[in-house]
């Protein structure tokens, strides 16, 4: 399935703006994906050497705290694959639509 997004595009002739939606091709959609997950894995692993210096750090340096703690920054940090997409699309609106 194609991910699509509306957004609104402000004509001169009218205070409504007119909504346009835009679709990404499969192969954007698909770039996007993979740009997302190597961002991830670089988000996580980050998150687990901050987990385990704080986990050091306050002498609560077990497995399962490091997890934890890696988890809840992970879970902060990593940007979802639809804001991604969202992104993808706005660009492409922008490009389509510039003034």
């Amino acid at each position: 399935m194609v991910f699509s997004k509306t957004f609104p595009r402000t004509a001169k002739d009218s205070s409504y703006p007119t909504w346009e939606e835009v679709y990404l091709t499969e192969d954007e959609e698909k770039d996007v994906e993979e740009k997302c997950k190597r961002e991830h894995f670089v988000i996580l692993d980050e998150c687990l050497r901050d987990a385990k210096a704080v986990a050091i750090k306050n002498a609560i340096n077990t497995e399962e705290n490091v997890t934890q703690l890696a988890i809840a920054l992970f879970e902060k940090r990593a940007s979802h694959s639809i804001f991604w997409k969202e992104n993808k699309a706005k660009e492409k609106f922008d490009r389509m639509f510039k003034h």
